[in-house]
């Protein structure tokens, strides 16, 4: 099928005028000859906001000498921008689901928004591919769109289909998708999983996201039935568990039978797994992320990661100390939509200790740490050393609790930490 208004990159990004804001689609997706043609015109550019998630791949535009040119407000810090918060990168806290609002609301109106897609199919419709997330609302409310056409894109469903008429300027590419390589699970890791895959049961809906930890869940599900996938993210170590029947939705209440996501990080294997399944349901996050819809699954069992975490329960997943190191992301999305599930249980997942040594169970959070889960939200944490329930506890108990899961090299540290913070009586049952 011909395309219209189609281009150079070169020509495309002409589009991008001094003082614009531009949305870049991220994840996997990021795209790169977009973006590379993009820094290539920064010495003639003034001024210009670069919005998205976590990108992959080549940042130019984050370049200190380009600090004039373009500056970042990122809803999500990645390790490609992550040294230069607070330089040409700063952050916007808000969870993952309301971010679509701020384009859709109008308080952040888009100029220009960069999007990686498939070739259309017979019909004229470009799939967003692995990533719908945020970037649906702003090919909607976008002025201008600029899409690279690319075979290598994955055709997806649900919101993922999106008219070519849509875009402003396209141009075709042959550009590789991201892979992220599968992360073999450490020892404690495995632990970890092992522990939390002991409190999920038959029939459960599933969020996690990808990591050591996920990876090591993932391969302690085999023997489980009818799992269900409602999660903003997946990767690979989903495919197996598909391909041998334990993950097949037939529990959900919303969306049976579909694995519900908003962006997909893996290698080839699972792109080639999405593409043209209509299995999986690439959705608009403000969708994915809603509690209410969240809660209308059984059982949802929510697996979020954290910095640090106190011995009341405060969950820092954001920042070390006043340093940015990530973004809140859909963690209180998920934990609390979790927790209203009938029988759902939002768990925090953690290795006791750093690579360092450093326990990640402490008396107090850093001085100018962010609290992404709050106290009264967290119910389940997860250590090698295994899962403390904190819901209905008091605080003398969650310190118990969770000293009783730190790293032993720690636990002596702790109890002062919890005799001069509560006395000796714990009252623990």
């Amino acid at each position: 099928m011909k395309i219209p208004n189609m281009m150079t990159a070169q020509d495309a990004v002409k589009l991008i005028k001094s003082g614009d804001r531009v949305l870049i689609q991220g994840g996997s997706a990021t795209p790169q000859t977009l973006i590379k043609a993009m820094v290539a015109r920064g010495p003639e550019l003034k001024g210009v906001e670069i919005c998205h998630l976590h990108t992959e791949g080549e940042c130019g535009y984050v370049a200190p000498e380009l600090r004039e040119s373009f500056h970042t407000s990122a809803f999500f810090i990645g390790g490609n921008v992550r040294k230069m918060v607070g330089e040409t990168v700063d952050y916007i806290p808000i969870f993952l689901s309301d971010i679509p609002s701020l384009f859709r609301l109008g308080h952040m109106p888009l100029d220009v928004v960069l999007v990686n897609v498939s070739p259309p199919d017979e019909h004229g419709f470009c799939s967003l591919g692995v990533s719908v997330d945020i970037v649906l609302a702003g090919v909607e409310q976008g002025k201008t769109v600029i899409a690279q056409i690319n075979p290598r894109m994955p055709r997806t469903f649900g919101d993922a289909q999106v008219h070519f008429r849509n875009f402003t300027a396209c141009v075709e590419v042959v550009e590789e998708i991201h892979e992220m390589k599968f992360v073999t699970p450490s020892e404690e890791e495995k632990a970890i999983g092992k522990n939390i895959a002991a409190i999920i049961e038959d029939g459960a809906t599933l969020q996690m996201g990808i990591g050591g930890i996920p990876n090591a869940v993932l391969t302690f599900l085999t023997n489980h039935k009818n799992l269900g996938i409602h999660t903003e993210m997946f990767s690979e170590g989903l495919v197996d568990l598909v391909e041998k029947g334990v993950v097949n939705g037939s529990q959900k209440k919303t969306n049976p039978y579909k694995i519900v996501s908003g962006f997909a990080m893996g290698t080839r294997r699972l792109y080639d797994f999405m593409d043209n399944n209509p299995e999986i349901e690439m959705r608009d996050i403000a969708y994915v992320n809603d509690t209410a819809v969240i809660r209308q699954n059984p059982k949802v069992t929510a697996i979020n990661s954290a910095i640090e975490i106190d011995l009341t329960g405060q969950v820092c997943a954001d920042s070390i100390g006043p340093r940015m190191f990530s973004g809140v992301g859909g963690q209180m999305d998920f934990m609390r939509g979790a927790a209203l599930s009938v029988g759902g249980k939002p768990i925090i997942a953690i290795t006791s200790a750093t690579q360092k040594g450093v326990s990640k169970i402490v008396p107090m959070l850093k001085q100018g740490a962010g609290v992404v889960t709050t106290r009264a939200h967290a119910r389940f944490v997860a250590t090698e050393y295994g899962v403390a329930e904190l819901f209905g506890k008091n605080l003398k108990q969650r310190a118990q609790s969770l000293r009783n899961i730190a790293h032993p090299n720690h636990q002596e540290d702790l109890d002062k930490a919890i005799f001069e913070r509560f006395g000796s009586s714990l009252m623990v049952k």
